[in-house]
């Protein structure tokens, strides 16, 4: 059992890694000691099994919001306690919960965000370890593959 959630957790990185790039150029904010990046892909883009593994509901409209938080200076992983929200353009405000992954040196922080076609969100993203707190910001719009 160990093998496979190594292998899926090595899947979901390689797949994550190869969306980011395909998908958009990077994504990072410096916020602080941290860099922190971030993307949002359509949870289709997984597949069935990963999605399985972590609980992820593939549906076009479901997106995942990927955050993983590096050290500025050593770029070393950083276990830190992630939680946010994403708010649409009516104001329709909707709580994103964090579900931590850790692959070998990486760690991801990964949420399900349920969304219309064309619909904008602004994220706004709260990053804490201790008393050290950053706020990611930033806005994205939603588009449904069919």
């Amino acid at each position: 059992m160990k093998k496979i959630s190594t292998l899926l957790l090595g899947l979901l990185g390689s797949l994550l890694l190869i969306i980011s790039s395909a998908a958009h150029a990077e994504q990072k904010q410096q916020l602080g000691e941290w860099d922190v990046h971030y993307m949002v892909v359509s949870t289709p883009f997984l597949t069935p099994e990963v999605a399985a593994s972590y609980g992820i509901v593939r549906s076009k409209f479901n997106a995942l919001v990927n955050i993983s938080v590096l050290d500025a200076v050593t770029g070393t992983a950083q276990r830190v306690s992630v939680s946010g929200t994403a708010k649409n353009l009516i104001g329709t405000t909707k709580t994103l919960t964090f579900k931590k992954v850790e692959e070998g040196d990486a760690i991801y922080y990964l949420a399900v965000l349920p969304f219309r076609d064309r619909e904008n969100y602004r994220f706004s993203i709260d990053v804490q370890r201790g008393n050290t707190m950053q706020t990611l910001n930033f806005k994205q719009e939603m588009f449904v593959d069919d």
